[in-house]
């Protein structure tokens, strides 16, 4: 089932002197000839073994019921887009909060306005079940990319569209917003994928770091490839702050609180 606009014409970031679509990359960014995994010999064995673990297939789902799975992928394609990978090389971001929210891991405190992270995850699912037939008629997943922004966003700014003003009563937005970005951001991240992409030369130990100051690389780092790209055409990211509002006009916007 495809969700949203096509990837191959309106999710792929644009190249900035023709306004063409750059296509997808087995490594995207600027050191598309860089591998991490090429260092691991510099690294202790529990370490190299935790990686390298990283690259295994993701485990079975034991958290997010199939429709919340579906919904989460979505949501996180929005927050992290990964058009610009080729389908073999995309980062796995559900399966990480997954297993977090089935183990119950979390950081040790909760704040009093927040209910347990898995039962958050749970509410904010819910709210956009409710919004989008509210402002759109139709469920999430039947929104188009664009509607599916829109309605992000505007949870991005705290200003939540009508249809879920129950479930913000019990649930703090702009909490469970850091907390959705945050656990993308560490999924990401993680993955010796995108420590590639970033030219990030992995653990540090015991090899340790040769140059700190003056801003030199390391002698395994490579140089920057930097090339010119633009935010895809659906995106709203880029929308100057003061204007972001018009360009989504079917949103009611009620209270936190409504």
């Amino acid at each position: 089932m495809k969700y949203g606009a096509d990837p191959t014409t309106d999710r792929l970031p644009l190249d900035a002197e023709t306004r063409k679509p750059l296509q997808p990359r087995v490594q995207p960014g600027y050191y598309p000839d860089y591998d991490v995994i090429s260092q691991q010999r510099f690294w202790d064995a529990a370490t190299r073994e935790l990686v390298l673990k990283r690259l295994n297939p993701a485990p079975p789902l034991r958290f997010f019921t199939p429709e919340e799975a579906k919904l989460m992928q979505v949501v996180c394609d929005h927050l992290l887009p990964q058009d610009d990978r080729e389908p073999g090389h995309r980062i796995e971001i559900v399966p990480s909060i997954d297993e977090r929210l089935f183990a119950k891991k979390g950081p040790g405190y909760r704040y009093e306005d927040m209910p347990p992270d898995d039962e958050a995850y749970r509410l904010f699912l819910q709210a956009l079940d409710l919004m989008a037939p509210a402002n759109y008629g139709r469920p999430f997943l039947e929104l188009t990319w664009r509607e599916q922004e829109e309605i992000l966003q505007a949870l991005n700014k705290s200003r939540p569209p009508d249809g879920a003003g129950e479930i913000w009563k019990r649930l703090s937005l702009p909490k469970v917003w850091t907390l959705l970005v945050g656990d993308c951001i560490t999924a990401y991240y993680q993955h010796p994928w995108s420590w590639s992409e970033i030219g990030f030369g992995g653990p540090a130990y015991p090899r340790a770091y040769m140059r700190l100051e003056r801003g030199q690389p390391e002698p395994w780092e490579v140089d920057e490839q930097r090339y010119s790209w633009e935010a895809p055409p659906d995106t709203l990211s880029d929308l100057d702050e003061s204007s972001h509002h018009d360009h989504y006009p079917h949103l009611t916007h009620g209270g936190i609180h409504d």
